[in-house]
């Protein structure tokens, strides 16, 4: 990687003004989006299995998270050989390798400095971590869960932070305290979210497909708004219609739309403010398989989703992992405005992807954009990191790219 990646326009840290190389997000610039550095060995690979004739080769280890620093000068990875590692976004050099082989590490997620994180563990016990990258040592532990944590989201304005586990409550922490200062009782395993005030969050409850959105400031009384997410369309490819299983949440950054990841072939924008259901995503092979081949139950399941979708920092576009080892790209600038009643018995709008860019071997399983720079990370097998390609005649990828889209809104844009 030659030089910084540009800033992208309109996505400031905290509100504030990008100051170098802005560069508007628009269909070309994702179009033009290259893997500028691939890190082959950002995993160690599972170790050998002794000859025999029941022995199967293991399955290669895959990255399971990654998370920018509030500024998008760094980016952390976790993955599943009990390593979390950092790296510089300008110059695309590894800075360190940290091991935590006694409890595992899972969805890693930056506090608001850039040299102390929190993550999951994946052995051991259920407890949240609290970990300094800068002298490699625990600084907090936050136990409560009596299960494994699934979602981890720390406020984007203060050190609070929410987890969510498969003990089907939501804890609400403070750094300062190993203390929870908040639980919420569900019916169902929660995935959390909060919107880009941190005064509002929600909570998706699979096997009832509600999402209910709460007041920070009174997490105790009722949701102040529940939406059902019921998409028609299902009932027409099966009857009765296989269930929606939500693994991410994430507020667009005007805090207008929710954008629901699911572990099958669609993902779902919402209006966050009445709970209309606005789009549907198609164009991606979700992640609740591991194997192309395998076949889909009637009941879903996680699989290895939940990491794999995310808005850029503009929310004009929609960034998705795929189990083909794609990255899909759908343009969600002009969603519709509803109003009124909600009427689940209304279609919503599908939307095919503008591209779709060619990854690395095995899933695109987690997918991120640098929150302030043109910059975007996607991982798997291997870990990757995306710059625009601004070489060429502006006209030639312009001519390219009419060509492509008049082919179809699936063909590929690499």
């Amino acid at each position: 990687m030659a030089g910084a990646p540009p800033t992208a326009s309109g996505s400031g840290v905290n509100g504030t003004a990008p100051t170098q190389n802005m560069l508007a997000l628009s269909t070309m610039t994702m179009a033009k989006l290259k893997p500028a550095r691939i890190f082959k060995d950002a995993i160690e690979p599972p170790p050998p299995v002794s000859p025999g004739p029941n022995k199967q080769q293991p399955e290669p280890r895959q990255i399971t998270g990654i998370a920018f620093d509030d500024r998008g000068d760094q980016v952390l990875t976790a993955s599943e050989d009990e390593t979390f590692r950092l790296y510089n976004c300008k110059t695309g050099k590894p800075l360190k390798t940290l091991y935590s082989k006694k409890y595992g590490v899972d969805l890693p997620r930056f506090t608001h400095k850039n040299t102390a994180i929190l993550h999951a563990s994946t052995k051991e016990d259920d407890t949240v971590r609290y970990h300094s990258l800068h002298d490699n040592k625990y600084l907090q532990y936050f136990r409560g869960h009596k299960d494994k944590v699934i979602s981890l989201e720390m406020s984007p304005i203060d050190d609070g932070f929410m987890s969510g586990s498969m003990d089907k409550t939501v804890r609400l922490w403070d750094l300062r305290s190993p203390n929870c200062r908040g639980l919420l009782n569900l019916p169902a395993p929660p995935i959390v979210a909060y919107d880009a005030t941190g005064l509002v969050f929600a909570v998706a409850v699979n096997q009832y497909a509600r999402i209910l959105v709460y007041d920070q400031a009174n997490f105790d009384k009722a949701p102040f708004l529940v939406i059902t997410l019921d998409d028609p369309t299902l009932s027409q490819i099966s009857y009765p219609p296989r269930p929606i299983f939500v693994t991410s949440l994430a507020f667009s950054s005007n805090g207008k739309y929710l954008l629901v990841g699911c572990s099958g072939n669609a993902h779902y924008i919402m209006d966050s403010f009445e709970g209309h259901l606005l789009a549907k995503l198609e164009g991606h092979v979700g992640l609740e398989r591991r194997k192309i081949m395998a076949k889909e139950t009637m009941e879903p399941s996680k699989g290895i989703s939940g990491e794999e979708v995310c808005w850029t920092p503009d929310s004009k576009f929609v960034l998705s992992g795929s189990l083909d080892g794609r990255v899909v790209v759908w343009d969600v600038q002009n969603l519709p405005t509803k109003e009124g009643p909600l009427d689940p018995k209304a279609h919503p709008l599908v939307l095919q992807p503008v591209g779709k860019l060619e990854g690395h071997p095995g899933p695109s399983r987690c997918v991120r954009f640098n929150p302030r720079f043109a910059m975007m990370c996607t991982a798997g097998q291997e870990l990757a990191f995306w710059l625009p390609d601004m070489s060429g005649d502006p006209d030639d990828v312009a001519k390219e790219l009419l060509k492509k889209k008049s082919q179809g809104p699936a063909a590929p844009l690499s």
